[in-house]
């Protein structure tokens, strides 16, 4: 039995209704925006993670936007937009992009459950999951190129990968 199936007792229930008893499981701050739409704060080791997952039943998808605040120099923008397209080519789902006007990094996500497909806890707990880890392995990176003066190679070089095996 998976760890999630112990909290969600249905599989026939709304996705924003899953990541509420997500949220609650793991004790993170959220709100219920709406009946489609939940926004969460997830702490993370260099800072806390803005969530907000909102299901669309005309595109039948449910989206992950992770925000956090970057307020780069306007001289680093383009070497951080560089850095962006760097760090995408090591993920393989989700992305990340710099919203300029509001100052903010973002990664999201969509999870396409077409043809009334169900999104179980696990898949909803791994977006989210993920989000944080990608934040996490990549903010220093970000934060090096934003403030740091450095390259975005150099910066990409020394981004936290996963770790294997035990110390």
């Amino acid at each position: 039995m998976a760890h999630t199936d112990t909290y969600i007792l249905s599989n026939d229930i709304h996705p924003i209704d899953i990541v509420e008893t997500i949220a609650t499981h793991h004790e993170w701050d959220f709100d219920r925006l709406a009946d489609d739409q939940i926004a969460m704060a997830v702490e993370g080791q260099w800072r806390t993670y803005s969530i907000t997952l909102a299901w669309s039943g005309a595109e039948e998808m449910l989206r992950l936007i992770c925000t956090f605040d970057m307020d780069p120099p306007a001289e680093r923008v383009p070497a951080l937009y560089e850095a962006l397209n760097m760090a995408n080519d090591q993920v393989w789902d989700g992305a990340f992009t710099f919203w300029s006007s509001q100052r903010m990094m973002v990664w999201r996500y969509g999870l396409v459950l077409a043809g009334d497909t169900v999104a179980g806890p696990e898949q909803i707990d791994h977006m989210i999951r993920n989000a944080v880890e990608q934040a996490e392995r990549l903010y220093p990176a970000f934060q090096l190129v934003a403030w740091g003066d450095s390259t975005p190679d150099a910066a990409m070089d020394i981004a936290m990968g996963a770790a294997y095996g035990r110390a």
